[in-house]
């Protein structure tokens, strides 16, 4: 009997204390708890080298003209046709013409910018309109040209002004270039190519343009009177087929089945010639 009762008395406690217990909270107050910072292990990760060989660089593509296409890797480059001049267009040329040194390769010395205007001295605010619009064209900004002499007939006196112009060089000038070729030439409209027969004679070249709205910094709404501006592009080449080979290459549009001509001049008759013919008919 004392087992008994006992044990009964062993199960109300049992019972009793889990009622008891289950009303406390079992989180535990932030103030008393404890802060146990995990160990810090390093963990060693093993990294393998693996030397890959150099693959050899592949030919540039060429077109069916000849005409070194910009790779899409080469387009991301903010002086892609400097860099295309210098890895594809150098090699090719030296092996065309048989340079022994890399110095006699030709290259584009300067580009200059020439926009005329004959109502420079009574129109100034559209002077100043036409020289911002040639900065934003080249960005570079250009300088006030002036008469070097007065002429009477077209009104002209010496100093006065009569256009604008800039002169480009270095990086400025492979960008200007590239955006003429790929961004103005396509945009104008009937354009056929240009014409391959504006060298000079010496290696230069000059190109002509009506319209300057064309270059996408020109915003068409806020474009006032249509001025057009002479480009020339001055090179280190000896003759002209030697220039029109780098600028053909470099992507300049020349108009298909043509090229720079040489022009074969008549000699001068002097004055005895004619005297001759006069004392044959007597």
């Amino acid at each position: 009997m004392a087992n008994a009762s006992s044990a009964a008395t062993l199960s109300i406690c049992s019972s009793s204390s889990s009622s008891f217990f289950s009303h406390i909270p079992t989180r535990v107050p932030s103030q008393f708890s404890f802060n146990h910072q995990k160990p810090k292990c390093r963990l060693l990760t093993i990294r393998a080298a693996v030397y890959t060989a150099p693959s050899p660089t592949p030919m540039p593509a060429a077109s069916s003209s000849g005409i070194v296409l910009v790779d899409k890797s080469d387009s991301d480059k903010v002086n892609r046709l400097k860099s295309v001049y210098l890895e594809k267009i150098v090699p090719i040329l030296k092996e065309e013409f048989g340079y022994n040194n890399i110095h006699e390769v030709p290259g584009i010395e300067k580009i200059v910018v020439n926009c005329g205007m004959g109502d420079a001295e009574q129109n100034s605010k559209g002077l100043e309109a036409t020289i911002k619009d040639l900065s934003l064209i080249t960005g570079q900004r250009p300088v006030k040209t002036r008469a070097k002499k007065s002429i009477a007939s077209f009104k002209l006196r010496e100093g006065t002004t009569v256009g604008i112009a800039v002169t480009l060089r270095g990086n400025v000038m492979y960008s200007f270039l590239d955006r003429l070729i790929n961004l103005g030439f396509p945009r104008t409209r009937d354009f056929q190519g240009v014409n391959p027969n504006s060298f000079d004679g010496h290696g230069n070249y000059s190109i002509g343009m009506r319209d300057q709205s064309v270059f996408p910094e020109i915003r068409y709404e806020a474009l006032g009177k249509t001025r057009g501006m002479d480009v020339c592009i001055t090179t280190s080449a000896n003759t002209d087929n030697e220039a029109q080979r780098l600028l053909a290459l470099l992507g300049m549009p020349f108009k298909e089945g043509a090229g720079p001509t040489v022009l074969l001049r008549r000699k001068r008759k002097k004055a005895h010639h004619f005297d001759s013919k006069i004392k044959g008919k007597k």
